[in-house]
């Protein structure tokens, strides 16, 4: 579909479906399903800060997720089923996505997983910016955040202050403030070790999602590898080299890597993503 299209029929979904202003604000899920459940509770998104996605920045982005309208979309329901089996299987619930080398989709991809696991009916997904040189979700989806994990993780403020909702039933995102470039040691702390606990294990329906540094640009990736469940590496068509990928395949923990994600495919069909 024409993304002109698309974001025109994403923002009349919106608008038609945005609560009334006296009423509080829970998402209706917009284009995003919603569960017949009865025993289905909403989260109380009171708790955290509402933010508004622009949809323009996010598709510039290629965060295409965010709308049912894109083809390639079906190439993440097929890595977010994979992977849920696996965390069903091995009881995992937090995926720590990573890249080779730097400029190679990671955050993109942790984006659009994000969107299209907060689809599903059976769990609430929260994004996690650990990117703590670069904190780069807010941007591409287009809305301004000056607090991020930096300000909880230096007890600044608390969790559910830096916790954003997007406007999107089931997702919520941690992305903003302030940025360190000594960040390898902060990575793989005690502290952060007790917030990676906390986060994962505040909500038995909950899959957190950390969009973390590139393995082959310094520590991050290898020092916070320990605390997550399990690993996708996002690999760029024509931009990561072979022996980079060994290097980095040989850097972390091999038992907990989930999958590839192998970006920027041009192939028959011309999608802009595909699984592999």
């Amino acid at each position: 579909m024409n993304i002109r299209k698309a974001l025109d029929k994403a923002k009349k979904e919106r608008a038609a479906l945005e609560p009334a202003a006296n009423a509080p604000r829970v998402s209706t899920g917009g284009e995003f399903a919603q569960p017949d459940d009865a025993a289905w509770n909403s989260p109380v998104y009171s708790e955290s800060r509402t933010v508004d996605i622009d949809m323009d920045t996010a598709v510039r982005n290629h965060c295409v997720a965010l709308s049912p309208d894109f083809a390639e979309v079906d190439y993440y329901k097929i890595l977010r089923t994979q992977l849920r089996q696996l965390g069903e299987k091995k009881s995992w619930n937090t995926i720590m996505v990573t890249s080779v080398s730097p400029g190679e989709g990671k955050t993109v991809t942790a984006i659009n997983l994000a969107a299209t696991f907060a689809r599903e009916y059976s769990q609430t997904v929260l994004l996690v910016d650990a990117d703590l040189r670069r904190q780069s979700i807010h941007r591409y989806l287009g809305y301004s955040s000056e607090v991020g994990l930096l300000d909880c993780f230096e007890e600044r403020l608390p969790m559910n202050e830096i916790i954003a909702w997007p406007g999107i039933e089931k997702l919520t995102i941690i992305s903003g403030g302030r940025i360190v470039e000594e960040s390898s040691e902060l990575m793989g702390s005690p502290r952060m070790q007790a917030m990676v606990t906390e986060l994962k294990s505040r909500y038995d329906d909950r899959y957190v999602i950390f969009d973390v540094p590139p393995v082959m640009a310094g520590a991050d990736a290898l020092a916070f590898a320990p605390l997550v469940d399990c690993i996708v590496v996002v690999v760029g068509t024509g931009a990561t080299r072979q022996q980079d990928l060994k290097k980095a395949l040989e850097m972390l923990p091999e038992e907990k890597i989930a999958g590839f994600v192998l970006n920027r495919y041009q192939g028959a069909n011309q999608l802009y993503r595909r699984y592999g």
